[in-house]
């Protein structure tokens, strides 16, 4: 948390509704926030036509903004409310401020977050895809990002529905770290079905937001955090997205920041797999292991696996043979028990078995698929 004497440096990142080319121009002038501060109105319209010689203009209504923001104690009250919540925040003026973000277009001035300071020195990977993801989605999802995160690769996502909690589920589940980017106030969770997933977030990563307590996730929102997202990978890995996904703008801004592209290839028939095929056609690397993107984000590493799932020893002979004939893609319990031979009854009691031993899922009644182990 920040101590009193930045106050005048979380004021100018808060209040003064400046974007970054603006208060480095600022900052450029008057040398430190604090003079800022209290600067003048005559110093103020010096400083406006010092930006204006710089090709930057600073409108009367931001001059407003400004000279109405300065209330110290509304300033100290606000950090007070942030640090009792434990929600610390750093600025672009700050050296602990991240270089990937520090050079992209329209960086943003400052960062909320929860949980732990944003990873130094650590490659990390972006997880993007489909809000209305299939079983088959979720489970590649949750085993691809689990997988890389226990290489100790950073798992980023943005704590949507589908594809990124997933991501972030399967991150968590393996011990890894993984950081969720929302389009709200950082206080806020949404959806809010993942409460749970928000607060598990915290213990081994961290919610990051550049909007502060209390802002509602508006639509613009959530395009603005997906330049937070791609800047903070080393890659993009998507999985499952339509042809006009949301995803998509993420991957766009990407390939702005010069971020490798990867994505999960789907069967050309599924609508959810157009944007993903789309992406390989246009050169995005195939991902059907987690080792296709492990090796480009770790020196040396080579695979003891050939990306093949292994089945768990714990499983006894019958287990075996039921989880073999499952696949990502659900079966109806009559149909499992057509395939294997095995009376309904019988069958039940071995799902519930390999439920519990965390082996197969339910999406939906009767129906299963084989978890990723």
């Amino acid at each position: 948390m920040k101590d009193e004497q930045d106050i005048y440096t979380y004021w100018l990142c808060t209040y003064t509704n400046l974007n970054y080319k603006k208060l480095s121009a600022v900052i450029e002038y008057f040398k430190c926030p604090k003079d800022f501060f209290f600067a003048s109105e005559k110093a103020l319209k010096d400083v406006k036509e010092y930006c204006r010689s710089k090709g930057i203009t600073i409108t009367d209504r931001e001059t407003a903004a400004i000279i109405t923001s300065r209330k110290p104690d509304n300033l100290k009250k606000n950090l007070s409310f942030l640090k009792e919540r434990r929600i610390g925040y750093i600025t672009v003026f700050d050296e602990a401020y991240p270089d990937k973000l520090r050079h992209i277009y329209d960086p943003p001035v400052i960062l909320y977050f929860k949980g732990n300071p944003l990873p130094f020195g650590k490659k990390s990977l972006a997880v993007v895809g489909a809000r209305n993801c299939s079983s088959y989605g979720k489970e590649i999802a949750r085993y691809l990002a689990g997988s890389i995160a226990k290489e100790g690769i950073v798992i980023i996502s943005g704590l949507a529905r589908g594809i990124d909690s997933y991501a972030h589920a399967g991150a968590v589940s393996a011990g890894g770290s993984t950081y969720a980017v929302l389009g709200c106030g950082i206080d806020i969770c949404y959806p809010a079905e993942n409460i749970n997933l928000y607060m598990d977030i915290q213990k081994q990563g961290g919610i990051i937001s550049e909007y502060g307590p209390g802002i509602k996730p508006l639509p613009y929102h959530f395009p603005m955090r997906n330049r937070i997202i791609s800047a903070l990978s080393d890659g993009i890995l998507v999985i499952e997205a339509g042809e006009k996904s949301g995803s998509l703008i993420t991957v766009d801004m990407g390939l702005d920041q010069g971020k490798n592209i990867y994505a999960v290839p789907g069967r050309i028939t599924d609508k959810l797999s157009l944007g993903c095929n789309n992406l390989i056609k246009m050169g995005a690397k195939v991902v059907t292991s987690p080792s296709d993107v492990l090796e480009d984000l770790i020196a040396c590493y080579s695979a003891d696996e050939s990306g093949q799932l292994n089945i768990k020893e714990a499983l006894v002979e019958e287990e075996r043979i039921i989880y073999q004939l499952l696949s990502l893609t659900p079966r109806h319990i009559e149909e499992i028990s057509q395939m294997s031979q095995m009376p309904i009854d019988k069958l039940m009691e071995i799902m519930l078995s390999m439920e519990l031993k965390d082996m197969v899922a339910q999406p939906l009644k009767n129906y299963y698929v084989r978890k990723q182990v």
